[in-house]
């Protein structure tokens, strides 16, 4: 691989990483937000999409720390 792409990708891993910090803020205030709502609303409709909002944010998480080793690996 010639060096302009690998700069390419390079820029490409910067951007992904401010993502993936991004979603994790996103996700740590999220976790935030269930983790403190009222024992009475524990189990309710809404804790149950705040918990699955974190779930997914999670997920997203992983996706992008996946994609930024696959593309690390690309560049070695």
């Amino acid at each position: 691989m010639n060096k302009l792409r690998r700069k390419s990708l390079q820029d490409i891993i910067n951007q992904l990483e401010d993502l993936k910090d991004s979603l994790e803020d996103i996700q740590s205030e999220e976790e935030e937000y269930r983790d403190n709502m009222p024992e009475n609303l524990q189990g309710s409709e809404r804790y149950e999409k705040a918990d699955e909002a974190c779930d997914n944010l999670s997920d997203a998480v992983s996706s992008l720390e996946d994609a930024i080793t696959s593309i690390e690996a690309a560049i070695e």
